[in-house]
């Protein structure tokens, strides 16, 4: 039985095209099938995380990066007795609009598309959802549930400023009550947020160690991640070969990295809401603050591994060197197609070729940025290619 705070059926605001629930599944259930049968899912296991896909097959990507973050927030929900098929469907969806080359190409976007609306991936995932999937007779998108669609759309909290096409999203898609950005989220979508950190920093360094960008000696300037790392290496390694203990080391210290911020997190949640004592769903979405949190001390160990995650291996110069190329591709890929948008594929190009003559320019650029944002790593390179390379033909 759930908690009464948690996002429940009966309560459950509905699509906006009505359509008959199923038999055998919740109405997040399906939503999560629906997601996972998309094309945008599919995308994400060619879509960078740190690595360019080609670099390694055993290197993260946005989709192992999705399922990781699903599983740790559905593992917490159960223990907080919350809505388990919510938590997971907005953490499998939540990187549906992430565009190519990771932050990369998202920072490319946001320079090329700022006369013309902006670009945030966390809004193109819902443009994913709502608009840009085809595969219904009846509607465009996947015609997710309001608490989905909610949970997508304030995946960092409380929308204040909301860009443009956020703004007016009541009005194309009209849902009981609009999605109340001003608000927080569910407990369930709090969770898919703050586990989206989680797992980004379990495995970028674990993938970092991997990849010999960081080192055990390089961690053990960080007192959380040197705990975990004195923690394994006292383990009883004497049954295993020299050669693979490393390797091992390196699982257990990541493991404990994680299992220690998910501790924390659950016992600071469930201290949070014993405060507040909400009775609703809707109780936690009016609190002043996030339900879903660390602990104070966590919460600047946890700022501390971001730090060091960003000074040691997303600005590691192997790194940048391959995201400065990816960034700059994106960008000259958006400046072409959006200058000559008959240089896209239909029904791109028919799109934007309709509402130029419609004299709505900001909607023709739109479309590239949506074409642009479904790209794999790999496409984006071979479209590069094909409108630069004078040997290559279209």
């Amino acid at each position: 039985m759930m908690a009464c705070y948690a996002v429940q059926r009966e309560n459950a605001r509905g699509r906006q095209f009505s359509e008959q629930e199923s038999e055998t599944r919740s109405p997040w259930q399906r939503d999560r099938d629906r997601v996972l049968h998309s094309a945008g899912f599919r995308t994400l296991q060619y879509k960078t995380q740190v690595f360019l896909n080609h670099e390694g097959d055993f290197f993260r990507t946005r989709l192992t990066h999705s399922l990781e973050v699903a599983q740790i927030s559905r593992s917490i929900a159960r223990a907080l007795g919350v809505n388990e098929d919510l938590a997971e469907v907005v953490s499998l969806a939540h990187d549906l609009g992430h565009t190519p080359f990771g932050h990369a190409g998202e920072d490319a976007l946001k320079k090329a598309m700022k006369k013309w609306g902006g670009f945030d991936h966390n809004i193109q995932s819902l443009r994913q959802v709502t608009e840009i999937e085809a595969r219904y007779q009846a509607f465009d998108g996947l015609n997710l549930t309001w608490e989905t669609l909610e949970g997508l759309a304030k995946h960092h909290g409380p929308v204040k400023r909301p860009l443009e096409w956020l703004a007016g999203f009541d009005q194309r898609y009209p849902l009981e009550g609009g999605l109340l950005l001003k608000k927080r989220a569910s407990v369930e979508a709090q969770l898919a947020a703050i586990c989206d950190d989680i797992a980004y920093h379990g495995h970028d360094l674990d993938d970092g160690l991997k990849a010999g960008l960081l080192h055990f000696s390089d961690i053990e300037e960080v007192p959380l991640l040197q705990e975990c790392l004195t923690e394994a290496r006292h383990l009883d390694w004497s049954q295993h070969e020299p050669y693979e203990r490393e390797q091992r080391i390196r699982h257990e210290t990541v493991r404990r990295v994680i299992n220690r911020l998910v501790r924390d997190l659950t016992a600071q949640t469930r201290r949070n809401l014993e405060e507040l004592a909400p009775q609703s769903a809707d109780d936690v979405r009016n609190a002043k603050r996030d339900v879903v949190a660390f602990s104070p001390k966590v919460a600047r160990q946890n700022k501390e591994i971001k730090k060091f995650l960003y000074k040691r291996m997303y600005y590691h110069w192997r790194v940048v060197r391959m995201t400065r190329k990816a960034r700059l591709a994106v960008e000259k890929i958006c400046d072409i197609l959006g200058d000559d948008p008959q240089l896209m594929p239909p029904p791109w190009r028919d799109r934007a070729l309709r509402s130029q003559k419609q004299g709505d320019k900001e909607a023709s650029w739109r479309v590239v940025a949506d074409y642009i944002a479904g790209m794999t790593d790999r496409f984006a390179m071979e479209e590069h290619r094909r409108l630069m390379d004078l040997s290559v033909l279209g």
